[in-house]
């Protein structure tokens, strides 16, 4: 049977099994805010630009990278024999890359590395990449293994073998690596995805696959390869083309506050479905207004928050997308969290400063939206498709 499935975890896969136990974890953002420090905003759009600012400090200062702000990891082997790794699956994404033993930052060697040397079927490359992650960026040098993700194995995959990371945030990050799942025009130095050398080896049942991003802490995210798993959604999923073969962006048609019509995207939107962004992230123009519209005020770190005891009575916001309304109830937007023994409550909505996509204004669908609906990404159709997610 080729239809597998991975659930995103922290354990390691169990042998003989196509699932995993999950475990969602807080995002670091989350566990510092606890601690009472606070992450200065770092656009997490700027990782769709594939140059765009210098990456490590001249002066030993690092830039922080917004990417280990994610909660939701899973695991895969390299080599033989196998060399386990937890990763981020992100499809903001298209490069494979791991924590090596060629790497001596300390980022590097606080996580499980992989050694080149332990592998029978390894074969090297002299060409080194550059992979930039928010407002910060890594190096890593290309080679060739086996990958087996779910029990599917993958000969002679590309990947990156990390030679300099920054310590922050990668040090405080739960993954090893992270697992691209958007299109190979997007894979830096040319690398062919996992997901088309899969395609290419006709590996899948379908080419396509889909998450389930749980809420709650609760054990039961996954992300299936090859066939989607009825058992995770409810009502059917609809579907909405692909508008640019890069990341997996969409069109957005319209964009609702307690079912009321804002005009913002009259002229279309767009938009990118990525499961390594943690918020939901709206045009920077427009985010003033619909934070008015949901009663926020910002506090002196820049994030917007709400009286805890009135989140029941926040309004509902929608988008629209292929002529169907998607939405999104106030416990998907607002995250809760303890500070000092108190309960604080901010809106995980965020600006995004990068310029219009294809003329238009650009959101990002990350966790806030995936939560609530199980995403479907057809690699044959280059179409997304979303339902209501149990």
């Amino acid at each position: 049977m080729k239809w597998l499935i991975v659930v995103l975890a922290c354990a390691a896969l169990s042998e003989g099994l196509n699932r995993v136990p999950l475990k969602r974890f807080k995002s670091m953002r989350e566990e510092l805010r606890e601690k009472g420090i606070h992450l200065p905003y770092s656009d997490p759009a700027l990782k769709y630009l594939p140059y765009h600012t210098s990456t490590f400090a001249s002066s030993g200062n690092e830039n922080v990278i917004n990417y280990a702000d994610n909660t939701y990891y899973g695991a895969i082997s390299i080599g033989t024999p196998p060399q386990s790794f937890q990763v981020l699956f992100d499809t903001g994404s298209s490069n494979l890359w791991v924590d090596s033993s060629y790497c001596s930052n300390q980022a590097c060697t606080y996580h499980t590395q992989y050694n080149p040397q332990r592998s029978s079927t390894y074969s090297s490359s002299s060409h080194t990449i550059y992979l930039p992650y928010g407002s910060g960026s890594l190096y890593a040098v290309l080679g060739y293994d086996t990958v087996e993700v779910a029990g599917i194995t993958v000969p002679r995959q590309v990947f990156g073998l990390s030679t300099r990371e920054p310590s922050q945030p990668f040090l405080s990050a739960k993954f090893d690596g992270i697992l691209g799942l958007a299109y190979p025009s997007m894979a830096s130095g040319q690398a062919t995805p996992v997901m088309d050398n899969m395609m290419q080896d006709d590996l899948l049942d379908a080419n396509l696959f889909a998450f389930y991003l749980s809420r709650n802490e609760e054990q039961s995210s996954e992300l299936s390869f090859g066939e989607v798993d009825q058992s995770k959604y409810q009502g059917q999923i609809y579907w909405t083309p692909v508008t640019a073969e890069t990341y997996w962006q969409i069109g957005i048609d319209g964009f609702q506050v307690n079912n009321k019509e804002t005009g913002w995207c009259s002229q279309g939107c767009q938009a990118i479905v990525d499961t390594g962004t943690p918020s939901l992230t709206c045009p920077h123009q427009f985010l003033g207004y619909l934070m008015r519209g949901i009663g926020a005020q910002q506090n002196q770190y820049g994030e917007y928050m709400v009286d805890c005891s009135e989140t029941q009575n926040l309004p509902t916001i929608s988008l629209t997308m292929s002529g169907v309304d998607f939405a999104l109830p106030p416990s998907a937007y607002i995250s809760v969290y303890y500070q000092n023994g108190h309960q604080v409550c901010t809106v995980n909505i965020y600006p995004t400063y990068l310029p219009s996509q294809n003329g238009q204004p650009l959101w990002i669908l990350g966790d806030v939206f995936l939560r609530e609906y199980y995403s479907v990404y057809d690699r044959s159709n280059n179409r997304v498709g979303f339902a209501t997610a149990v």
